[in-house]
């Protein structure tokens, strides 16, 4: 008698499978080579915005050069991986050299008086001792590419200041009249940084320098100062108190 053929249907669960490997110990999972490979990069995590940090450097300074020519981008940055990549490997504010400035400004957005969207414009500063800003820097920096001040369109950037007795941030803004948006700006930012003492806001005067120069002193007063040097000492100390406050917070 010829061998019966099972004429059964195969099941929906082993169809087109290979048949198990007699040899493979209870337990063993099969080497599935069909399964997708892992991608090439890493997924990042974008920012809402570019930034791009800027350096200026004293040492590139010259008394004969304009104010800002020293100023320099050195990277710009979209995703969280970008920033940290860059932050980890560079100097932090504690080791820069005495008349550093060190910016971060959303990208296109140059940290000059003179960018039309920072001449409306003013900053709110903190100051700390030497080798004292390297927290709240980090800690600035963070809440303003991550998004964290509720008015955070009207921030341009931030700027690290090293000087000799004392480390300056200052967050620049972009509309000085709006005292809503900057007064918000203001008290989040002491809150992030846990800051108790009072800090100011102060608007930008475009053009300061050169307002110094073309009229308080006109060619025909060079003669006078060469007679009475005084004139310049007594100008000099009126710019050395700064401008006053617009908001405290």
């Amino acid at each position: 008698m010829a061998d019966e053929i099972d004429t059964r249907p195969t099941s929906a669960g082993s169809r087109g499978r290979p048949a198990p490997d007699d040899d493979r110990e209870e337990g063993e999972i099969a080497d599935d080579s069909s399964a997708p490979a892992p991608p090439l990069h890493p997924a990042t995590h974008p920012l809402e915005h570019s930034w791009t940090f800027w350096f200026d450097n004293p040492q590139g300074k010259s008394k004969q050069a304009a104010w800002g020519s020293s100023i320099r981008p050195i990277h710009t940055f979209s995703t969280v991986e970008d920033f940290w990549g860059l932050y980890n490997n560079i100097h932090h504010p504690s080791k820069l050299i005495v008349g550093s400035d060190f910016h971060c400004f959303r990208n296109k957005i140059e940290p000059k008086w003179e960018d039309p969207i920072c001449a409306n414009g003013g900053k709110w500063t903190i100051s700390c001792g030497r080798g004292k800003s390297d927290t709240m820097w980090l800690h600035t920096l963070l809440a303003m590419i991550g998004e964290q001040f509720d008015y955070g369109d009207e921030i341009c950037g931030a700027v690290v200041s090293v000087r000799g007795k004392q480390e300056r941030i200052a967050i620049w803004t972009k509309n000085a009249a709006n005292e809503t948006a900057q007064v918000s700006i203001g008290k989040q930012w002491k809150e992030l940084l846990d800051y108790k003492d009072s800090i100011g806001f102060i608007v930008h005067v475009s053009g300061a320098p050169q307002l110094f120069l073309s009229s308080q002193f006109p060619v025909l007063m060079c003669v006078a100062i060469l007679i009475r040097p005084s004139m310049v000492q007594e100008d000099a100390k009126k710019m050395d108190k700064g401008p006053k406050n617009r908001y405290t917070v």
